[in-house]
């Protein structure tokens, strides 16, 4: 680097060209031309324009080698528009896992390539499938011929048969009983580039606005079209905002011009709350469902990918008939290979528990992250840290984490702390868990390019940083200006990141020290698109359009792993993102980004939230309040009484916005938020319960109704109210000014309103006057939930208290329900240190019963059940009779209290004196 004096210019130029980027974007909103649509990708506009079967394969050599299947596949010479490109056939390959699930695999045959391509392989996804997932394979012990000599089946004793149609090439599952379920290929859209040598008339860059892609590789892009039979709807995908939970058709009759679906990581900011265009994160599993069955699709390719939802007609036919029925969709990715997992269902909850037996299950979080936490850009000092700490108590309202965005560092160097604003940020940390309370610093991927920085220091030192397409460390600009980015695809930078957590690397920091990871899609703010050019390269020689949507999910990954790491692997980890992918929910929780304070922003959080459980992610949220723009109160109020039921429960606000804590609008606004925020913490029980459930099969937390009543054609549509868990249904109020409510209530049982205990009856809507004090929410005849009603300054400090059940009796007097409780800290739980009861009620007995009878529970917690409240029991009903299984509990008679007079009953049982971790039972006389 030269000396010389002219070094001032560019040092003005550059502080100029920072003061830009952070005023533009603060002002920046939704601008369609700064994101290249269909038409200008170039894989996906000649995709968009091919017929069906106009490219034809055929499959050859089919056999059973090693439990698997596998084949060539040939393109026909006289297809395609390509002639004059040698085609070379390709590998497929395709398993069998246990419990309903198969995989597809289509890459080159390197063997066949030219000497000059045979040290480039396209790139496989690693890291988000679970490493055990060999065990799950089913041995395929020989492929049947059909009568038909163009059909081969191999059948599977798991309900399910998978054939493999050879000439044109297709691949379908059906039932045993012969119904289709899903297939790849039916219409002859399959289509894949394959890496070549570059003709020299050939130009492969490729421009969008002012930048250039140089592509070096060439086209590698892969398309193919799956269909789902016996299907009304599709669902997932994320990450999308919009307010329709099913996702709508993109292409065909009836269709205005509209872009597909597209899944490729953005920072967009003030992104519209009506659009198929990618944000933050991307999740290739659709989920399909039907009133017969539900089946699923995942494709395993991190590259841009985008996906057309056909609408019905689209081929010329109709489908009239149930059994008839289908979506057919398009899936085409810019890179990578085929790499598809089919799961067969047949129920919603098979499918989601398919899902994340590949790609993993929810991370069990700590207790204190199922609380509410208070958030903003920025906290400006201690002393409005201890501020706003102190409000909370002041205004009786619980909180457990306090967080600090980019402004508590030094010139947005993270891992580091600003001396003048937090002088003491150990003792300030120490303040707040004496109260039980945590607090989050952000932790973002651009690292600012300062030689005075010793993290910048060692990263260019090892040759850490991502490389641009000559070799150079790639530099681009975010929050601190000129930056370089660390190659997360590289398994030694993530160890090495991982040690950056530790108490003693990350100085100002303790053990409750959470981490929040944002612009990790990563945000580059002159990168095309506002993200990183797709020919950087990373490690291995892999173009950054080949791992893009993965970025964030290893950032995720190696920040998740460091608190682990400094825990010594015996404290759960909470580290927040807003870039994900497949695989992320083993990490932590996302929340849906930079939202706006607007009535459609809070009516779009319910089905993005809902889309996100779909796909195995079951803790996430949106910002209470909006990020961007100002509430009114009353949408304020609004916000939080729906925002207390998301898994993720954070108010979050920019810096341009007026501050907003729960106590500056008003006494009355107080009051109301206060009680919003009360709900959450009464029902933290029933939360971590349903956290464990999410953390074995991968249910979601909060969960669309049809996934609980998938029969329901009601329901399929649905995307203004919910389910928690099975027990609670929620409805949001999303109209300024909102006098009355459509509020549908499924299946053929009662339901009872949360707060007063009313009956509804179920299978019909309800039109119900609007509140301010809650909107409308309900529990469910013949379930049971446990709460906490004693309200304290965190959730931690709730540990001690005592438990109430509501039991909701159904026709039949009957009501089950089930708790888990472990210390809400450790791992300690993976070696049985936990309780998990079940509750009956029938025939007039309430009993409790160790779920699994044989384990002995090394989790020792012995607390009260202070209230049963039971709701639609007789009123002749008039003493109890307590029997338990310890011998150190008295035997006893108490009274029922009537806690109402309207309908139904509801009786309240004080003091019963039995722990919610011993077996007993309880009657009613």
């Amino acid at each position: 680097m030269s000396s010389v004096p002219a070094i001032k210019l560019p040092s003005i130029f550059l502080l100029l060209l920072l003061l830009f980027s952070i005023h533009f974007t603060s002002i920046h909103s939704w601008k369609k031309e700064e994101f290249r649509p269909c038409n200008e990708a170039p894989f996906c506009k000649r995709t968009r324009s091919r017929k069906p079967h106009t490219t034809t394969f055929t499959v050859s050599n089919l056999s059973a080698l090693d439990g698997k299947l596998k084949a060539r596949l040939h393109q026909n010479s006289e297809s395609g528009s390509q002639d004059s490109v040698p085609i070379r056939p390709l590998l497929l390959e395709l398993s069998v896992y246990r419990g309903g699930i198969m995989r597809l695999k289509i890459d080159e045959d390197y063997n066949l390539r030219p000497d000059s391509l045979k040290e480039k392989t396209r790139f496989q996804v690693q890291d988000v499938l679970l490493q055990d997932l060999d065990d799950m394979r089913v041995w395929i012990p020989k492929v049947e011929r059909s009568k038909d000599p163009s059909f081969s089946t191999f059948y599977i004793k798991h309900g399910f048969e998978a054939v493999v149609k050879h000439n044109p090439f297709e691949i379908f599952v059906r039932t045993t009983a012969g119904d289709r379920v899903l297939s790849i290929n039916s219409h002859g859209l399959f289509d894949f580039e394959q890496l070549r040598e570059k003709k020299e008339e050939e130009t492969w860059e490729e421009r969008f606005r002012s930048h250039t892609d140089t592509r070096p590789n060439g086209p590698q892009s892969i398309s193919f079209d799956v269909s789902f039979y016996g299907a009304n709807f599709v669902y997932g995908i994320p990450q999308h905002a919009s307010t329709s939970l099913p996702l709508q058709s993109t292409i065909g009759p009836g269709v205005d011009h509209s872009e597909p679906y597209r899944l490729f990581n953005l920072d967009v900011f003030e992104y519209l709350h009506e659009s198929p265009f990618g944000i933050y994160g991307s999740i290739p599993f659709m989920v399909a469902h039907g009133r017969k069955r539900s089946s699923g699709f995942f494709w395993l390719n991190a590259a841009e990918m985008q996906i057309d939802v056909l609408a019905e007609g689209w081929d010329g036919q109709t489908h009239s008939e149930e059994h008839e029925k289908r979506i057919d969709t398009v899936w085409m990715s810019e890179a990578g290979i085929v790499d598809a997992f089919f799961f067969v269902g047949p129920e919603p909850k098979e499918v989601l528990r398919q899902y994340t037996s590949v790609t993993g299950t929810q991370a069990m979080p700590p207790q204190f992250a199922m609380g509410y936490h208070q958030c903003r850009w920025n906290y400006r000092d201690e002393a409005d840290v201890y501020g706003v700490d102190a409000g909370f108590d002041d205004h009786d309202i619980p909180y457990d984490v306090l967080w600090l965005d980019i402004e508590h560092t030094d010139g947005k160097r993270y891992f580091t702390w600003d001396k003048a604003s937090f002088p003491n940020p150990v003792e300030m940390q120490n303040n707040l868990t004496a109260k039980g309370r945590q607090m989050v610093t952000i932790v973002d991927p651009h690292i600012k390019r300062d030689e005075s920085f010793s993290l910048h220091k060692e990263f260019t030192q090892k040759g850490y940083y991502t490389k641009d397409a000559s070799g150079k460390d790639f530099d681009g600009w975010c929050w601190p200006g000129s930056s370089s980015y660390p190659d997360m695809l590289n398994p030694e930078i993530r160890e090495w990141w991982e040690d950056k957590f530790s108490l003693k690397n990350y100085v100002g920091s303790t053990p409750s020290l959470y981490i929040w990871n944002d612009m990790n899609e990563p945000s580059v703010f002159n990168g095309p698109e506002l993200t990183m050019p797709r020919d950087l390269v990373h490690y291995g020689g892999v173009e950054h359009r080949e791992m893009h949507n993965l970025y964030g999910f290893y950032f995720q990954m190696a920040s998740s792993n460091g608190l682990l790491k400094r825990g010594d692997g015996k404290i759960r980890p909470f580290v927040l993102t807003r870039a994900f992918f497949a695989g992320s929910q083993r990490y932590g929780a996302m929340w849906t980004g930079d939202n706006t304070a607007d009535w459609d922003h809070l009516k779009a959080s319910v089905p993005m939230v809902l889309t996100i459980g779909l796909t195995g992610f079951a803790f996430s949220g949106a910002d209470i309040g909006g990020f961007f723009g100002n509430p009114g109160a009353e949408l304020l109020v609004r916000w939080y009484q729906l925002g207390s039921f998301y898994p993720f429960f954070r108010a979050h606000a920019h810096h341009d916005s007026s501050r907003r804590e729960p106590w500056l609008f008003g006494e009355r606004n107080t009051a109301l938020i206060r009680e919003a925020i009360h709900v959450r913490y009464s029902l933290l029980p029933y939360y971590y319960t349903l956290f464990r459930e999410a953390s074995v099969n991968g249910s979601p937390v909060m969960r669309p109704l049809w996934y609980e009543f998938p029969s329901d054609t009601e329901t399929f549509t649905k995307s203004e109210s919910f389910m928690i868990g099975n027990s609670i249904l929620v409805q949001g109020i999303y109209i300024q000014g909102q006098k009355t409510v459509s509020v549908y209530l499924p299946g053929g049982q009662s339901w009872y309103d949360l707060r007063s205990g009313v009956t509804f009856s179920g299978g019909m809507s309800h039109d119900l006057k609007v509140s301010e004090d809650n909107i409308p929410s309900f529990q469910k005849a013949g379930t049971i939930i446990p709460k906490k009603e004693r309200f304290r300054r965190s959730s931690t400090q709730m540990v001690d208290d005592p438990y109430t059940l509501v039991i909701a009796l159904n026709d039949t007097l009957c009501a089950e329900g089930e708790i888990y409780i472990d210390d809400g800290k450790s791992f300690e739980y993976e070696q049985g240190a936990y309780i998990h009861s079940y509750f009956l009620f029938s025939n007039g007995i309430l009993s409790s019963t160790n779920i699994i009878p044989t384990h002995p529970s090394k989790f020792s917690f012995n607390r009260l059940i202070e209230r049963i409240v039971l709701l639609g029991i007789p009123s002749e009903s008039k003493r109890i009779l307590i029997e338990s299984a310890r011998h150190d509990l008295d035997m006893g008679v108490g009274p029922l209290t009537l806690r109402t007079g309207s309908n139904p009953v509801a009786f309240v049982i004080k003091k019963p004196n039995v722990s919610i971790g011993d077996d007993w039972s309880l009657r009613i006389l």
